[in-house]
């Protein structure tokens, strides 16, 4: 199954952004497609842009948060693609690259969530988030914070 007609196929190159706070929870985004499957701030890259624009506009558009003390976590994952999101992609295309951010933020903010993607939100501490989040690679994100937050202040 190719993409549909009269679109342009995404980009198999994506953004995984890990909004948390300094008290250490992490915001996720409960997706309206499929139901329950909660992430932090995903994306694909547009053409032509970088990994570092395409978080900052995924935060933008999803959360509405900005993107001051954004950092490249300088990590990827290189995931197969699930068979029911296939048909957004050129057809034969059945991996992605993902590219790792983390924003931590002082506490947790309002967040103004993209109704088109998403129906909820909730702050949770990293354990719990870890637990909750739907793919292993956001699970390894949320991991690396963890880990990093309990080497002392100034984690990740």
């Amino acid at each position: 199954m190719g993409t549909v007609p009269g679109t342009v196929p995404k980009r198999p190159e994506s953004v995984l952004v890990a909004v948390y706070t300094a008290a250490g929870e992490a915001l996720l985004l409960e997706r309206h497609e499929p139901p329950g499957w909660w992430q932090s701030v995903t994306g694909s890259l547009e053409p032509g842009e970088a990994p570092r624009a395409a978080a900052i506009r995924e935060l933008a558009e999803e959360t509405g948060l900005g993107a001051d003390g954004l950092v490249d976590l300088q990590v990827s994952h290189r995931f197969i693609i699930a068979p029911a999101w296939r048909h957004k992609f050129a057809p034969g295309v059945t991996e992605n690259l993902e590219h790792a951010f983390a924003l931590r933020l002082p506490a947790p903010a309002a967040i103004r969530l993209d109704p088109a993607e998403h129906c909820s939100y909730a702050w949770l501490p990293l354990p719990a988030a870890i637990s909750r989040a739907s793919s292993w690679s956001n699970r390894a994100v949320l991991e690396r914070l963890l880990a990093a937050e309990g080497a002392g202040p100034g984690g990740a």
